[in-house]
């Protein structure tokens, strides 16, 4: 579903029309009295109103006709002039319990009668004229004539329920009768999409928000405050208009830093939080309520491992449920992966064994620190310390955790000991960070090279993985550590056999950490 939310504090009429001419509706169509308006005859060339048609420009101001008299119930009947055509009752406005009878209105289109025969001519000769709105129905019987249809015609192409010589032109030659009838288009609740549904009932002038991250049968939104009197039905309707979408939560409290996860209220639905997801091809199951998953994140988890080669290690330092793990695991990257959150521990076993990866990732439940001080470090020290260049895998450690990932940079400060054996095998870090920044990419390096103790000038590549909020930004630096912070020189007694242990290999035994 984007990803970023969509808000409708805009007033314009163009902006109106066209964004409520793209939401699907089916319709129930109601018998009507017909007044036929003979169509006039425009001074404006046929070849000119056909360009607009293609150009897809949409008239700005519609004259209203006079209104039918012929409301059943507490429904209106609105013809074409009006800028709210398409819009629910205004009664609605102020709803907290969702009625959906109160959705019924009655609205005036326009028609064409059009013998059965030649429709399928008639709707390929004005595509652009006759009604384009998703899912309502173009084509309906005649309820005066039974070998004729019903064209419905799009009333921001037919003001004034006319048409253009153009238009004339093209019924001409179908030997069509060149008059627009008026009929009577009941909408329900059914017929309106969420967006215009909420718009419709929230306080006018303030930011209707409908976007939401959807998890599987899930859908997570981040109400405002003055969107809380209103979030139950708005949790209903997201179930009405969303299919697959049974369950709708709230995020009530900020993530917490040190499992990721967030206190949360289940607005409408049912309460089951445990779900599937699936990402870049690769299925993952999770409970949403105790551990982190952002499906905004699946182009920056692509990203990443993109750049890793069959054969290549991967240090996955907050791996969450394996976003990044089980598909390096599949390109067949040795991978070693880590969280500190024992429920995204057990969720990246559980993924691991149902992406059939599980005896290619060894993973670790520790703080991140420990992880770096300990298996990454073993780990690294045999990697680097192999006798020949070529046998060298490249080395990538992702730290995603941004609100606070920066800070332990500082374990790579002397993290190995002896000699570096050569540029080209220094590990690459991905490490993640949150910014407010008005220069985020500036800012991020800085306090990269403060928890190093060195400079990245030009040995470093930022990346902007996705605005978070107002002012606030999510980025990715990448840089290979350099070998005076990774290595810490050994004293002179120390020298020679530290050097020879390190880079030549002779007391190594490679062991077959991964299978």
């Amino acid at each position: 579903m984007r990803e970023r939310p969509l808000s409708f504090g805009r007033r314009g009429l163009s902006h109106c029309f066209r964004t409520l001419w793209r939401f699907g509706c089916s319709a129930r169509l109601l018998k009507t009295n017909h007044s036929r308006t003979a169509a006039p005859n425009t001074s404006l060339p046929a070849v000119r109103m056909l360009l607009a048609q293609h150009s897809g420009r949409i008239p700005g101001v519609f004259v209203a006709a006079q209104k039918a008299n012929f409301c059943t119930m507490r429904e209106t009947v609105e013809e074409n002039g009006s800028p709210e055509l398409y819009s629910p009752h205004p009664e609605v406005r102020g709803m907290t319990l969702l009625d959906r009878e109160a959705f019924k209105k009655t609205v005036v289109v326009p028609v064409l009668k059009v013998k059965k025969e030649i429709v399928h001519a008639l709707l390929k000769a004005l595509k652009h004229t006759v009604l384009q709105r998703p899912g309502l129905k173009r084509v309906i019987e005649d309820p005066e004539d039974e070998g004729s249809k019903l064209v419905i015609l799009d009333p921001h192409q037919v003001p004034e329920f006319s048409l253009g010589q153009a238009e004339q032109e093209v019924l001409k030659q179908l030997n069509i009768p060149p008059e627009v009838s008026r009929y009577n288009l009941e909408l329900t609740y059914e017929n309106f999409k969420s967006e215009e549904i909420l718009r419709a009932v929230l306080p006018e002038g303030q930011d209707v928000t409908s976007g939401f991250s959807r998890v599987g049968h899930i859908a997570h939104f981040n109400l405002r405050d003055h969107q809380l009197p209103y979030k139950h039905l708005i949790g209903q309707v997201i179930i009405d208009k969303n299919p697959g979408i049974s369950c709708v939560v709230n995020k009530t409290s900020i993530i917490d830093s040190t499992y990721r996860n967030f206190e949360m209220e289940v607005l409408a639905g049912e309460s089951n939080l445990v779900t599937k997801v699936k990402e870049n091809n690769i299925s993952y199951e999770l409970d949403f309520a105790k551990v982190y998953w952002n499906p905004r994140l699946s182009t920056e988890h692509g990203r990443i491992v993109e750049l890793l080669k069959p054969g290549d290690v991967l240090f996955d330092v907050f791996a969450g449920i394996g976003p990044f793990a089980i598909p390096a695991a599949k390109k067949k990257c040795v991978v070693f992966a880590n969280d500190l959150n024992p429920e995204s521990y057990k969720w990246l076993l559980h993924n691991c064994k149902l992406n059939k990866v599980d005896n290619k990732i060894k993973a670790f439940n520790l703080d991140g620190r420990d992880f770096l001080l300990g298996p990454v470090r073993e780990e690294l020290s045999k990697a680097l310390a192999l006798e020949k260049e070529a046998q060298k895998p490249a080395v990538h450690i992702v730290m995603n955790l941004p609100a606070s990932a920066l800070e332990f940079l500082d374990v790579f400060r002397h993290l190995l000991v002896g000699e570096p054996c050569g540029a080209a095998v220094l590990p690459t870090v991905h490490c993640y960070g949150f910014s407010k920044h008005e220069n985020p990419a500036k800012e991020i390096q800085e306090r990269a090279e403060a928890s190093l103790g060195a400079s990245l000038d030009g040995r470093c590549a930022t990346y902007l993985v996705r605005n978070v909020a107002p002012n606030k930004e999510m980025l990715c630096i990448s840089f290979q550590v350099p070998a005076d912070v990774l290595y810490k020189r050994p004293c002179p007694a120390e020298e020679k056999p530290a050097s020879k242990r390190l880079c030549t290999g002779k007391d190594f035994t490679e062991e077959n950490v991964v299978s």
